[in-house]
């Protein structure tokens, strides 16, 4: 069995909403975003497949970067971006249902972020 290669692809943020519609147009489905803290930056990583193909983007922001939300074009990303904001404190812009903090109930808020965004109250 031989496995597949895998690209992942950085990108910019504002760079984000172009590529997932270049992707959606080309009949890719969204897998998943997941994210994860490195250092002082955050890594969001959106994988998608067609046919068998995955192809991901990786975004790489800090905490008070906002991020688009791509629940307009895969009206079930909401779920992975309520995920990230209750997890790790990332603005997500313009989600589709925006569970406002509620999605995700933690003891700790944002438990795998730095510090409680600018605006918020902990």
């Amino acid at each position: 069995m031989t496995s597949e290669e895998q690209l992942t692809m950085p990108i910019e943020v504002g760079q984000l909403i172009g590529r997932v519609e270049q992707h959606k147009q080309e009949g890719y489905r969204l897998v998943q975003i997941g994210c994860t803290k490195t250092g002082d930056v955050y890594e969001i990583n959106y994988s998608f497949d067609k046919d068998f193909v995955f192809r991901n983007l990786r975004v790489t922001v800090t905490g008070e970067t906002e991020v688009p939300s791509i629940s307009g074009m895969y009206w079930g990303a909401f779920v992975y971006e309520n995920e990230m904001h209750d997890l790790f404190g990332i603005q997500v812009k313009g989600m589709n249902i925006d569970f406002k903090g509620n999605f995700i109930r933690t003891s700790i808020k944002y438990p795998f972020g730095a510090a409680i965004p600018k605006g918020e109250k902990p």
